[in-house]
């Protein structure tokens, strides 16, 4: 039988038969596509300026501009948790013109410890995974462990005794000393802190032993021995601190927590564009400046099609469902 392609026009129905119609449908479809980008891109970070989402997303940012010849506005969205700016790209025409950088956080943990108004899995379009930055693990310099093993022998010697700091429930401090907690068997007690800064001066202070932190901001306590760094969290030692060992190579195997950076559209983006934005970026993440600058921050490059974000994306978050179940982990009030 001869294929059938029935289009709609001012209220009546137009049939195309046969191979002609089949081809006139594709050619529509990549014409409405091929002058994309037209207008400006809304690029939207969830967060206010400064933190590491905002500083990658301006970068990456600025360098699209450039390659595409149209303006990429950022839009710093911050509140409840990030979900106020994923909110906003959820519901964005699905066209390509509002994308967002977020990190794992409001991707795979708030959905496990808030209810939100978008659904993470189904409202989204991943685009790439851009980056991943490990953390550290540091103590202030008195304490008496000077490895991981010594940490959590000290632990299991002074059960509920020992406090870690973090930005609060959920963040990237919190679920790593969780996860560290429930694969060694020791109890350490979570104290939210208002600020990273905070939480740091509390350890150098003595005021807690230790913390589960981001790169960028410790490693210049690490240099200057303000604190001791025990190990990273991430799947691999650090180039800034070749020294200092992961945290599964010091006696806690399968050990890895690490930050990242990912970007989206709305659901039901084409795929022409998702693909169009993901070669962009893929080539933006390549160049030597992005390279450099991501390894002052303590990140390496990751990149990659959208399918392997989206799977990422899917392990990522049933590992943090799982880790907020078995720990009873709460969520706070939104602000």
């Amino acid at each position: 039988p001869i294929p059938t392609l029935a289009l709609p026009l001012k209220g009546r129905e137009i049939k195309w038969t046969g191979l002609a119609g089949v081809m006139f449908a594709f050619s529509a479809f990549a014409f409405a596509q091929s002058d994309y980008p037209s207008k400006p891109i809304r690029f939207v970070v969830p967060y206010f300026p400064g933190g590491t989402p905002d500083i990658q997303g301006r970068r990456l940012a600025e360098k699209l501009r450039d390659r595409i010849g149209q303006p990429v506005i950022v839009d710093n969205r911050p509140g409840a948790n990030a979900s106020i700016g994923l909110g906003i790209v959820a519901r964005a025409p699905a066209d390509g013109y509002t994308i967002v950088i977020a990190p794992v956080g409001p991707y795979a943990v708030n959905p496990h410890l808030y209810k939100l108004p978008y659904d993470v899995l189904n409202d989204f379009a991943p685009i790439i995974h851009a980056t991943s930055t490990p953390g550290l693990l540091v103590v202030n310099p008195a304490v008496p462990a000077k490895t991981v093993k010594e940490l959590i022998a000290l632990a299991k010697q002074k059960p509920d005794e020992l406090n870690y700091g973090s930005t609060g429930v959920g963040g990237f401090g919190h679920m790593s000393g969780a996860l560290f907690a429930s694969m060694t068997g020791i109890r350490i007690v979570h104290v939210p802190y208002k600020s990273i800064t905070n939480a740091l001066t509390e350890v150098v202070g003595g005021h807690i032993p230790m913390l589960f932190n981001v790169a960028s901001p410790t490693i210049p306590m690490v240099q200057t021995g303000r604190v001791r760094a025990l190990a990273t969290t991430g799947a691999t030692r650090m180039e800034a601190l070749p020294e200092v060992p992961t945290i599964a190579e010091s006696g806690v195997a399968g050990y890895e927590n690490s930050t990242w950076n990912g970007i989206s559209a709305p659901a039901n983006t084409p795929a022409a564009v998702v693909l169009r934005l993901n070669r962009e970026f893929n080539e933006i993440l390549r160049l030597l400046d992005v390279k450099d600058a991501a390894r002052v921050e303590g990140s390496s490059i990751v990149g990659g099609p959208p399918s392997q974000f989206r799977d990422y994306l899917k392990r990522e978050y049933a590992k943090y469902g799982k880790l907020v179940r078995d720990a009873g982990i709460k969520g706070e009030a939104q602000n």
